[in-house]
């Protein structure tokens, strides 16, 4: 198996005002990047695991295990985020469910 593409994972911290720095500190913070394949999931899957196929839904294969928390993913540095829906763990590789977050 290929493991073309790059993921980025983000931690969400909600931004506040730092008297010590005198400046917001919060935000977005990366705190990974992994190596990964990934597809979509099938509009049969997709409705009978979620109910409907509103949004697009990913599986996202991973060589390594996700030891650090995150907030939500991006895939090769484009703008679009995504949430995390479920995590499996079979044999080999690891697998991510991640579903499109609408803002």
């Amino acid at each position: 198996m290929r493991f073309p593409d790059n993921i980025q994972f983000y931690s969400e911290v909600k931004e506040h005002y730092d008297p010590k720095v005198g400046d917001y500190v919060g935000g977005p913070e990366l705190v990974g990047e992994e190596i990964a394949n990934i597809t979509e999931t099938g509009t049969e899957t997709s409705v009978k695991d979620f109910g409907d196929i509103t949004t697009k839904n990913l599986v996202i294969r991973l060589v390594n295990d996700i030891n650090y928390k995150w907030a939500y993913l991006t895939v090769n540095g484009l703008e679009q985020k995504y949430k995390p829906i479920t995590t499996r763990k079979p044999l080999k590789n690891n697998t991510l469910i991640v579903g499109e977050m609408n803002e």
